[in-house]
């Protein structure tokens, strides 16, 4: 008994089945801690182990290393890779040009992009350019697309038989062969990765000039400012967020692009980090590939910062407040139809004429020869001849494109919804946990794929995933590791969508549910998801699209077993198979465009009002 009574009253001892049993009735009526703690410790598995796996191999003597150091000790630390890359003479080829190829590459891209991208956003927003409604949708289809549908077009018309290995477009038409520099290397792929990136700049940059009050601009016209006076000093100073995350945004996104750099820039040896982590692992020199893909991640972390400290220089970027709010286009006058022509012409090159072109290119019977002679339907609906695409069938009777088909359209569903559930778990999470510190990691983690380059993450998961983890089998190879990838790095997307889902969501309907005996399980289905449906289904569509149009991200990973669309589309482009490649990235094109059409026609505009969120 006295062993007892020097037990403070009312708190039975730590390990006492009173105390157990109280703890697990506060766990049971706040599962925001319990899902945040499952959130985390498996988003640090995906997420922070394989950032500290490969700044350990990039750290260590491998296997592969043996070749350039026979007497090294397989697992031991060096400065051997960091010296490979930084310090020998191989530097050169392995990272100084790779660099400078990237940074000019990167800002060439971003300055054409966030402007075609502002003034199609001013253009669509603040005037009275004719038909407004169509036009913002089909400035949209280029971010449905890949990147390097452009890419393929490019070389549709440009290709000269010097490089390519017969002619384009425009020497069948013309007799004019293109110099290299247009054909191939740093120009081209400027221009279409411009005129593909420009749809980030004008989502977030259309969204911000939404909210500027016409009164501001309207205050200093009566002051006497000028027309371009006002819009340097007043619109422009207000747009500085939206700005500055347009240009991150597209800058970090050029750096890890692959596609278009490598059918563009690899047969004239131009190479950009993606590219170069893409040889140096089909090299098997791994460790050079991570040495690059932590730059990689330390230039996007660095670019996002000065982003964050540009902004936090203001401290108030308000445009909208409890006041009356007006918003007035501008009359465009004599400049209207001009301008309402040149957004034609726009959609015209970016969208109609680089499809037209891989129709025209998969109908071609003889590559280099354009002429309406030279037309057939083999390599859509042909099943085979020795004589022809080293005996390839054509689409609809490929096997491989159709299991290829069949792989990309799982990984599209496959990905979207385990984001989408992800995402709300954990917006739930942060939001009902607000004040926890747990909130806050999670929060931090959730977000932290969207720093990782695409082909800098695919490098990592191929460190990690290459060998067992304890109970849990090696990955790399497998259909799994293709949906765990794509639902991480589009994470940071659907993360956010379900906070804002979670925060217009009222804790007391949740509660009232709670108090009539209503479990966890059943207000999450019949309260929380029907609530937040529409963000849900928003970042499940962007999840998909994304999925299916992916390369970067994947390329590293995939095998003949796990094969998608876009990697035998870039196999057959490899293999100069232009029709093959010019056919199924038309499939996949049709098939992201009818998806994404449907879910908006079920949802609403569910779809539309995700993508400007993002």
């Amino acid at each position: 008994m006295a062993s007892i009574s020097q037990q403070p009253a009312g708190k039975p001892a730590l390990l006492s089945g009173r105390n157990l049993g109280y703890q697990f009735y506060r766990l049971k009526n706040r599962p925001e801690v319990v899902i945040g703690a499952l959130c985390l410790a498996f988003l640090g598995f995906v997420v922070l182990v394989p950032l500290f796996q490969i700044v350990r191999d990039a750290l260590t003597y491998q296997s592969y290393d043996l070749a350039y150091v026979p007497d090294a000790e397989v697992g031991a630390f060096t400065l051997f890779h960091l010296d490979r890359v930084f310090l020998q003479p191989i530097s050169k080829a392995l990272f100084i040009k790779p660099l400078l190829n990237s940074l000019s590459m990167g800002v060439a891209v971003t300055a054409i992009a966030v402007t075609v991208g502002s003034g199609l956003a001013w253009l669509m927003v603040r005037t009275n350019i004719k038909f407004k409604g169509v036009f913002s949708a089909m400035l949209m289809f280029p971010y449905m697309m890949p990147s390097w549908v452009m890419a393929l077009a490019w070389l549709i018309l440009f290709k000269n038989d010097r490089i390519g290995g017969a002619d384009g477009l425009l020497t069948s038409m013309f007799g004019v062969q293109p110099p290299n520099w247009v054909s191939y290397g740093f120009f081209p792929i400027v221009i279409t990765l411009s005129l593909h990136y420009y749809a980030y700049a004008y989502l977030l940059i259309s969204g911000a000039l939404a909210t500027v009050d016409n009164e501001l601009e309207e205050a200093a016209a009566t002051c006497g400012m000028g027309k371009w006076q006002r819009a340097w000093r007043i619109t422009m100073p207000l747009l500085v967020p939206a700005l500055g995350s347009a240009i991150v945004l597209t800058f970090i996104r050029i750096l890890g692009t692959f596609g278009t750099p490598a059918l563009l820039g690899l047969p004239v040896r131009f190479f950009t980090f993606s590219t170069q982590i893409y040889a140096s692992i089909n090299a098997r020199n791994q460790g050079d590939a991570y040495v690059l893909a932590l730059v990689l991640i330390v230039m996007a972390i660095t670019f996002i910062w000065i982003n964050s400290r540009i902004i936090g220089v203001r401290k108030s970027y308000v445009t909208m407040t409890g006041k009356g709010f007006r918003k007035r286009e501008s009359d465009l006058g004599i400049w209207q139809w001009p301008a309402t022509i040149g957004v034609i012409l726009f959609l015209i090159m970016t969208v109609a004429l680089p499809l037209l072109l891989l129709l025209w290119e998969s109908l071609t019977l003889t590559s280099g020869n354009y002429s309406f002679s030279n037309l057939t339907t083999y390599f859509w609906v042909g099943e085979g001849n020795v004589n022809l695409a080293y005996g390839e069938p054509g689409v609809l009777h490929n096997k491989g494109i159709l299991g290829a088909l069949g792989n990309s359209i799982k990984l599209g569903f496959s990905a979207a919804l385990f984001n989408g559930m992800l995402g709300l778990l954990v917006g739930y999470a942060v939001v009902r946990g607000r004040g926890l510190r747990m909130s806050k990691w999670l929060e931090g983690v959730a977000f932290a794929p969207y720093i990782f380059p695409s082909i800098a993450l695919g490098a990592i998961y191929i460190g990690m995933f290459s060998t067992s983890i304890g109970p849990l089998p090696a990955l790399y190879g497998t259909f799994a590791i293709l949906v765990l990838i794509t639902v991480i790095k589009n994470l940071p997307f659907t993360s956010r969508t379900g906070i804002a889902a979670m925060l217009q969501i009222d804790k007391s309907l949740e509660e009232t549910a709670r108090v009539q005996g209503i479990g966890w399980f059943r207000r999450m289905f019949r309260i929380i998801i029907p609530l937040s449906m529409s963000g849900l289904v928003a970042g499940m569509l962007l999840t998909f699209i994304t999925a299916m149009r992916e390369l970067s991200l994947i390329i590293l990973l995939l095998s003949p077993g796990n094969m998608v669309l876009t990697g035998v589309i870039f196999g057959y482009q490899e293999q100069d198979m232009a029709q093959h490649s010019g056919a199924v990235t038309l499939m996949l094109v049709l098939i992201i465009i009818v998806v994404s059409v449907l879910v908006r026609v079920l949802s609403g505009r569910a779809g539309v009002q995700g993508l400007n969120n993002n």
